[in-house]
């Protein structure tokens, strides 16, 4: 093992260092009167980094505060989905409150302050409210496909499911986050010393089998239930553009750019994070520079400030709330007598006008005759003809 204290870059080749050293290192960084040191980033990187944090604190607060006033405001936005929606809003603040202002700090002062348990709590509340986020952006994943898929009327009064999600994404994330404070591997300073998350450098069995399972069950897994899920809503978006009708078109224009927003971003902000802590883990020592983990750490947190704008603020429902807020004025009419059919009316529908298309093409009729046929189809049945996907 190889400890540059002056740095604070920590690269470790053998987990055998005696405890002599080792606790010798340790005093040495935790020291609040230790002089802040130039090691591993520059006093002008550190400051880099502290802007960074800083912009992502105060936008990362203000959007998901907003976020949650305006959930709190307008009750007609308290539906089953979106309580999975105000659960990533609630751990992103909860990041940028507990998390990112140590980080801010430190940045400042070009090294950590508040000491080893500081360190402690510091990887262990980024690491709980992070994967609490992680876990519920594939879960909305899953629940969306599902309301679309299933041709049934959804109870929109019922949270029982909902409030079950929120639960065991908590649960989940404190399985997984716990285990560091308990001996299976363990939480302490990461890159230039000025943030902490778990050791990826570490190389005992312990520390290597707990990093893989994180990394498949707390990154990749929801990552792959993401995918499949989207990618089975633009399959079924795809078959209602089959009809040809131009508002299809448009509708799945719009969730593919969706789509591709939601995993783009979560690939932008987590993969690297993921990739660093996998080379950092079985790569080479050396391999991953202080520099080189202080990008993907800030990527991470910045999912704080995406997550708002992505899954809230370019929801239709949600904008014309947040465009009252901002005026004062009472729910929107819009939103507050329009009791739309849910994800799974709209899809049943849709598959009534499909089979109609479908048994009228047999016989010698026009394209714009077919049009006809849906359009009237969607006036007799008194609601939205196509699937009705929110993102």
């Amino acid at each position: 093992m190889v400890v540059n204290v002056r740095g604070c870059n920590f690269s470790t080749t053998d987990s055998s260092l005696s405890g002599s050293s080792s606790s010798t290192a340790a005093a040495a960084l935790w020291d609040p009167a230790a002089p802040p040191s130039p090691g591993g980033l520059s006093r002008t990187g550190h400051t880099v980094v502290a802007v960074c944090l800083g912009f992502i604190l105060v936008a990362g607060v203000l959007s998901n505060l907003l976020t949650l006033l305006i959930f709190a405001k307008f009750r007609s936005l308290w539906t089953p989905i979106n309580l999975i929606l105000l659960n990533i809003s609630l751990s992103d603040i909860l990041v940028c409150v507990f998390g990112t202002p140590f980080s801010f700090a430190a940045s400042l002062h070009g090294r950590w302050l508040i000491g080893e348990y500081g360190c402690k709590w510091y990887g262990f509340a980024n690491s709980l409210f992070g994967i609490v986020s992680l876990v519920s952006l594939s879960i909305l994943s899953y629940e969306r496909c599902t309301a679309v898929l299933r041709a049934s009327q959804v109870d929109s009064s019922d949270f029982r499911k909902a409030w079950l999600c929120v639960g065991g994404s908590w649960l989940y994330s404190l399985f997984w986050t716990l285990p560091p404070l308990l001996g299976w591997s363990n939480y302490g300073p990461e890159g230039p010393g000025t943030t902490c998350s778990v050791q990826w450098h570490l190389r005992s069995p312990s520390s290597v089998s707990y990093v893989l399972c994180l990394f498949i069950f707390c990154l990749l897994l929801p990552l792959v239930l993401m995918v499949y899920s989207y990618g089975r809503i633009l399959v079924v978006i795809k078959r209602v553009g089959k009809i040809n009708l131009l508002a299809a078109q448009r509708r799945e224009q719009h969730i593919l750019v969706m789509v591709l927003s939601m995993v783009s971003c979560y690939m932008l902000c987590w993969m690297p994070y993921g990739i660093m802590a996998m080379l950092a883990t079985f790569g080479r020592s050396g391999l991953v520079t202080p520099m080189a983990s202080v990008v993907p750490s800030v990527l991470a947190k910045f999912s704080t400030v995406v997550n708002p704008v992505i899954y809230v603020f370019l929801n239709n429902q949600f904008s014309r709330c947040f465009v009252a807020f901002v005026k004062c004025s009472e729910e929107p009419q819009s939103v507050h007598g329009d009791e739309q059919p849910t994800p799974r009316t709209h899809l049943s529908s849709f598959f009534y006008v499909h089979r109609q298309a479908s048994l009228s093409s047999s016989e010698p009729q026009t394209l714009s005759q077919s049009r006809n046929t849906a359009l009237c189809c969607q006036r007799k049945e008194g609601c939205t003809l196509f699937v009705h996907y929110t993102p």
